[in-house]
């Protein structure tokens, strides 16, 4: 509703004419407070609207959510070992560093078999 200057002074002279000075003013907040309160329910009446909406709506997304087949993550690989580097070979050096390392004899390699002791029947 778009009134104009020249159409708010008309109602204005108007209501002057037919109410009256004296009771213009309180005239004007009756209205005043009639509108607030359409304006209060209106505002009420939508917020209201809106919400059963929304439940309408969350209501439809969950009966889609049973509907849809449910597809379970994948099964997680085994784990596979972790590849230790081998004692005494990994080095920040050269590669002859390293050649040199693995080709030294390890205690293990150079332990002499010491024989077993014989069984005496004296």
């Amino acid at each position: 509703m778009n009134l104009g200057m020249s159409e708010l002074i008309f109602i204005f002279l108007l209501a002057l004419v037919v109410v009256g000075p004296k009771k213009l003013p309180e005239l004007a907040r009756t209205l005043g407070k009639y509108m607030a309160e359409f304006k209060r329910a209106s505002n009420e009446f939508r917020n209201q609207l809106e919400t059963e909406m929304m439940n309408i709506e969350l209501e439809e997304l969950a009966k889609k959510e049973k509907e849809a087949p449910r597809v379970l993550p994948p099964e997680p690989a085994p784990e596979e070992p972790s590849i230790q580097p081998a004692q005494g070979i990994v080095s920040r050096g050269s590669s002859e560093d390293i050649s040199a390392v693995a080709a030294e004899p390890q205690p293990e390699e150079t332990a002499e078999a010491k024989p077993l002791p014989s069984a005496s029947t004296d």
